[in-house]
């Protein structure tokens, strides 16, 4: 990047599957969304080391006191990766699309996790959550707040066909089973009240699904592109649901509401 350039705009380098790395020079005070989001061939995203406002270690884009960690290349190749101890705070999709990731370890360090942070991680089996966190937590490699009040992420590489979400969830949340290409069923239970947006997005084997008298509100493409969903049956405490809810769910002829 030329060092004329002080901010890089939202989706600046996006889906640009050929490049392989990116130099960010000293004079960039600003880097907007999705900035290198679906690079799939990225590897590495190098700051010069007098920017003062962002740094890299090892190709993993982070601001400079490594507080915030920003983009994990979408290209690299290793399967498993710890977050720094320094690291307060997860980006906005800092890890979508990263392919090769199986496991992701989160420390105690961390407060907050951006929205699509791990989606369409096609091949993460497991997201571990040190212990010592006191606002996140992990179950059988899948990541909830500290309380198992809210489902944040079910890993999309996880194989088995179906998953009981626990007693404890009130909530499950955007982008939650993003992806899930082997889940056929999700059973969901009284206590849940909320389906968030896009929670079950490109769930693409899921055939019919029953939404429980619980919930209240649906959110925006929840099911969209589910494409093998067939029926759907509403539970008669839903009060909203969002906009194109099942959009590109193409097989689908049946939605019961009572």
């Amino acid at each position: 990047i030329p060092d004329s350039v002080t901010s890089i705009g939202d989706y600046a380098f996006f889906d640009c599957i050929n490049l392989a790395s990116i130099t960010i020079p000293d004079s960039v005070t600003s880097i907007g969304d999705y900035a290198f989001s679906s690079c799939t061939s990225l590897t590495s995203i190098t700051v010069d080391a007098g920017n003062l406002n962002y740094s890299s270690v090892d190709g993993v884009l982070f601001n400079k006191p490594q507080t915030s960690l920003i983009k994990y290349p979408v290209g690299k190749l290793d399967i498993s990766y710890t977050i720094p101890d320094s690291v307060t705070s997860i980006g906005v999709s800092a890890f979508s699309n990263c392919s090769n990731l199986t496991s992701v370890t989160i420390p105690d360090s961390v407060t907050s996790i951006g929205t699509r942070v791990f989606d369409s991680c096609t091949s993460l089996t497991s997201i571990t959550v040190d212990a010592g966190n006191s606002n996140y937590s992990s179950v059988d490699g899948l990541l909830f707040n500290k309380l198992q009040t809210l489902l944040i992420r079910y890993p999309a590489g996880i194989l088995d066909d179906f998953y009981t979400i626990p007693d404890s969830v009130t909530s499950i949340g955007e982008d939650a089973f993003d992806s899930c290409f082997s889940l056929t069923s999700v059973t969901i239970p009284d206590s849940v009240t909320s389906i968030g947006g896009a929670a079950f997005y490109n769930c693409t084997n899921l055939t019919s699904f029953t939404i429980p008298d619980c919930v209240t509100s649906i959110g925006g493409y929840a099911f969209y592109g589910c494409i093998n969903l067939t029926s759907v049956t509403i539970g008669n405490s839903v009060t909203s649901i969002g906009k194109q809810a099942f959009r590109n769910c193409s097989t689908l002829t049946s939605v019961t509401i009572p």
